[in-house]
C-alpha cells in the first residue's frame, strides 16, 4: 500500500495520479457494479489510512442505504446492513450534504450512537472488528441536485489516520463515482426504453401478422358466401357443394388459428391442462392422417407402426393436435405436393414418432428460431406460407409437458422431418407388458 504524503507538495502529483487512474476505471466499458468495485481497489491500493473502503447507495424502492461496492471488508456481512436516512455517520453525511471527518474514536462514537443493534453488529462483522474505527472519512455522491449516496473510508489498524486536508481529494472521488454512476444508470434506462420499444415494435409486428391471417379464411368465407346468396345466378348442386366445402375448411382453418393463439396465452400463464389417459398411438395417427388426407389431392400421406405397439399414457386431445401442427406445416411447405411419411419406432423408453414431408426445406438460419413463438420459416422460393406461427411452439410445449422431445431436421430442397419423443413409463405401459 502506497504511504500516505504529508505535506502539500507531495499531495498534488499523488492525489493527481490516483484521480486519474480511478477516473480510467470509471469510464471504462463495463457493468456499473464491475466498474465500482475496481475503483475502490484501485482507491485502496493508493491510500494508506484506508483499511476499508464501503460506497452506499439510496435505494429509493426500500429508503434505505444498501453497500452497491467495497474493498477490504466482508462482502456478506456487510449486505445485511441496511441504514436509514439520517442513521450513522452514511445518514448524517447523505442529509448535511458536505463531506465530514470523524478524526477519534469519541467523534465516531457520537456519529453512530443511533445505529440500530442489527446494523451494528452485521457492519462491524464486515469491517472485521469488535471496536469501533480509528478515523472515518466519508463524502456525498451527488449529480445536480441528485443525492445517489455516500462514500466511506475507514481507518483501522493504519498508524496514519485522516486530516481535514483530506476532505476535498475525497469529495473529487465521489463526484467522479457519481458521475459514474448517474451515466451507469441513464445506460440502464436508456436500454430499457429501448428493449420496451423492440417490444412493442413487435407486438405490433405480431398483431398485423395475426390480423391478416385472420382476414384471409374471413375473406373467403364471406365471398362464397357471398356468391351463393346470389338470386341472379342459379349455381348448379355441384357447385353449391364445393363452395360449401371450401367454406368448411375455411372454418376449420379459422378455429385452428384461434384455437392456437388461445393455447399460447394459455401456456404463457401455465395454465395448458395435460389429461394423460390410455391411448393407442397408431390408431391416432391413422385418425389425424385421414382427417388431414381430406384437406389435400396432392399429397399422399403415408403411416408406418409397427405391430405390437405398446399402449401409451398421454393426453390423446393434446398429442392429436401435436400431430395435426407437424401435418399442417408439412403440406404447407410442400406446396407441389408428394409423399409425407408418419413413423412410430418403439425404443426401450420412449417411443419417436417422425413426420418427412419432400417439401421446399428450412435453411439453416430459420432451423434455430424454429419452435420461437410468432417465428414462420421463409420459403427459399418466395411462396407465402400462411399460418400464424404458433403451431410448433404449442406443440414443443405440449411434447415437453409429456416429458417428451421435439426436433427438426431439414434440407433445403428436400424436404424437412420433424421428430418428437413419449415416454413409455405408466400404468399402462406396464400392464402391456
Amino acid at each position: 500500500m502506497t504511504a500516505h504524503p504529508d505535506t502539500v507538495l507531495e499531495r498534488h502529483p499523488f492525489e493527481l495520479r490516483i484521480l486519474t487512474q480511478v477516473a480510467k476505471t470509471l469510464t471504462s466499458r463495463q457493468p456499473l457494479a464491475d466498474v465500482l468495485n475496481q475503483a475502490m481497489e484501485r482507491l485502496y491500493a493508493s491510500l494508506g489510512p484506508a483499511d476499508v473502503e464501503i460506497l452506499y447507495l439510496w435505494d429509493e424502492s426500500s429508503s434505505v442505504f444498501r453497500a452497491a461496492a467495497s474493498f477490504g471488508c466482508d462482502a456478506e456481512a456487510l449486505s445485511e446492513v441496511a441504514l436509514e436516512a439520517g442513521e450513522s455517520i452514511t445518514g448524517k453525511v447523505f442529509i448535511e450534504g458536505q463531506p465530514r471527518l470523524y478524526p477519534n474514536a469519541e467523534t465516531i462514537a457520537a456519529a453512530m450512537s443511533d445505529l440500530g443493534e442489527g446494523n451494528r453488529r452485521s457492519l462491524l462483522r464486515a469491517l472485521g472488528t469488535s471496536h469501533l474505527p480509528r478515523s472515518v472519512l466519508a463524502a456525498l455522491l451527488r449529480v445536480a441536485d441528485a443525492k445517489l449516496g455516500v462514500l466511506v473510508l475507514y481507518t483501522l489498524h493504519s498508524a496514519i489516520t485522516f486530516t481535514d486536508a483530506d476532505l476535498p481529494f475525497l469529495q473529487t472521488l465521489a463526484d467522479l463515482m457519481a458521475l459514474a454512476i448517474d451515466r451507469g444508470r441513464l445506460e440502464e434506462t436508456d436500454e430499457v426504453v429501448r428493449e420496451v420499444r423492440r417490444a412493442e415494435r413487435l407486438r405490433s409486428e405480431i398483431m398485423a401478422t395475426l390480423s391478416h391471417e385472420l382476414r384471409t379464411p374471413l375473406a373467403a368465407i364471406r365471398g362464397y358466401a357471398t356468391a351463393l346468396m346470389m338470386d341472379e345466378i342459379k349455381w348448379p348442386k355441384w357447385k353449391r357443394d364445393q363452395f360449401l366445402r371450401l367454406i368448411d375448411e375455411e372454418c376449420d382453418n379459422l378455429q385452428a388459428m384461434i384455437g392456437e393463439i388461445l393455447d399460447s396465452s394459455l401456456i404463457d400463464i401455465g395454465q395448458m391442462a395435460i389429461v394423460p389417459q390410455p391411448m393407442r398411438l397408431p390408431l391416432l395417427l391413422t385418425e389425424v392422417v385421414a382427417e388431414m388426407q381430406r384437406r389435400t389431392r396432392v399429397h399422399h400421406l403415408m403411416v408406418d407402426t409397427p405391430p405390437d405397439f405398446p399402449i401409451l399414457d398421454a393426453d390423446p386431445h393434446r398429442i392429436k393436435q401435436v400431430v395435426r401442427n407437424v401435418l399442417d406445416n408439412a403440406v404447407k411447405y410442400s406446396p407441389t405436393g408428394g409423399l409425407v411419411v408418419i413413423r412410430a419406432e418403439v425404443g426401450e423408453n420412449e417411443v419417436t414418432v417422425s413426420i418427412s414431408d419432400q417439401g421446399v426445406g428450412i435453411s439453416p438460419k430459420d432451423m434455430i428460431p424454429l419452435f420461437d413463438k410468432y417465428f414462420r420459416a421463409k420459403s427459399p422460393t418466395g411462396y407465402h406460407i400462411a399460418g400464424t406461427g404458433l403451431g410448433l411452439p404449442v406443440a414443443r410445449a405440449i411434447v415437453e409437458a409429456h416429458g417428451g422431445r421435439i426436433w427438426a431436421e431439414s434440407k433445403v430442397g428436400q424436404g424437412t422431418t420433424l421428430f418428437f419423443t413419449l415416454p413409455r413409463a405408466g400404468l399402462s405401459s406396464s400392464a402391456d407388458e
